[in-house]
């Protein structure tokens, strides 16, 4: 078989794809608006995709590395998901030449709309391994145990949802009340998760009300030591990620209630502000309080020893021994003097 015969057949195989079409075509509408080919309503800025990408790989790339050093593998749901949000974000490129390509924009839209689930997921663990740690369970309105069950079985519910929703409107094709039940579904998905997400930051804060009013010596266990290693910077990025969450799905619940097209989604400086940015900080946090820095294990050896004076006894003494690479729990407070 000769060189110009298998240029020839490779030739023939590429050329259903249209690679060539896809690169050189030029979006050149004057008004990307009035467009109803253009599935944003905007012609997608490539400046902003590579600012936005970078810093997502940035901020997941680092915890990698924070997560093969200090564990917390609670947390992969979120480092999934950077890379998931990063990749629908990298679809975007592409799309500044030609946005209505409908296969494309359907992956960055299911990647970008669907992937903020693993950040909420990985909140909800979070703080049940906090309560666990801290020994202070029972200031939780739902039990430790059982909010991660709770929580996630949620999250997976209401992403169900969205996908369903999304999925029946992509197939939707020239079916416009097929697409509008599928934007309508799609919408009751957020809102789901939005009050469910809601509900489980208002839990939170009951909880560190109580921690800071009724465990004091627990609240300010870490008082001498630097903000990097206070559990209550570790508690304050949880409490920040969770802020920024809830007006990112303030921001998708608005967008969505006028439709697909509708004046917020045509805006993609809004999409940055609202959606990119509060996502981007609500992952940024962690970098800096790093759980596995601060949980030892994880948190779940608090399962099965939350009243185990054994377990105890034989925690203070490997850190009076000298046990190094962890986090002095701040519950061991009570049951000794503070040194």
């Amino acid at each position: 078989m000769t060189i110009d015969h298998i240029m020839s057949l490779l030739a023939t195989a590429v050329e259903p794809l249209d690679i060539v079409q896809l690169i050189s075509r030029k979006y050149d509408n004057p008004d990307p608006a009035g467009d109803t080919a253009n599935f944003f309503g905007y012609v997608p800025q490539i400046k902003y995709t590579v600012i936005a990408l970078v810093a997502f790989l940035l901020v997941a790339t680092s915890q990698t590395y924070l997560m093969v050093r200090h564990k917390g593998y609670f947390m992969l749901a979120m480092l999934i998901a950077e890379f998931t949000f990063a990749a629908g974000i990298a679809v975007r490129w592409p799309m500044h030449d030609d946005p209505t390509k409908k296969g494309l924009y359907i992956i960055q839209n299911t990647l970008i709309v669907l992937s903020p689930c693993g950040f909420i997921a990985a909140n909800y663990m979070l703080l049940g391994r906090i309560a666990r740690w801290l020994r202070c369970s029972s200031h939780m309105l739902v039990r430790p145990q059982r909010i991660t069950l709770f929580f996630v079985l949620s999250d997976v519910f209401t992403f169900l949802i969205q996908g369903s929703g999304g999925g029946l409107s992509a197939s939707a094709g020239d079916d416009a009340s097929k697409a509008k039940l599928g934007a309508r579904i799609f919408l009751i998905g957020l809102i789901l998760q939005g009050v469910s997400f809601a509900f489980f930051t208002f839990m939170y804060l009951h909880f560190l009300y109580c921690v800071y009013t009724r465990e004091s010596r627990i609240w300010n266990a870490d008082a001498n030591k630097s903000w990097l290693h206070d559990w209550r910077g570790l508690a304050g990025a949880l409490f920040t990620s969770c802020i920024f969450i809830l007006i990112r799905s303030g921001y998708r619940i608005a967008e969505l209630s006028q439709g697909y097209r509708g004046p917020i989604s045509e805006k993609e400086g809004l999409f940055y502000l609202f959606d990119v940015l509060c996502l981007f900080l609500a992952v940024l946090v962690y970098t800096a309080f790093w759980p596995g820095r601060f949980i030892p294990g994880g948190g779940m050896e608090k399962v099965l020893t939350e009243d185990s004076d054994k377990f105890e006894g034989s925690r203070i003494a490997m850190l009076d021994a000298g046990g190094q690479g962890m986090h002095t729990p701040p519950h061991e407070y009570r049951s000794r003097p503070m040194v």
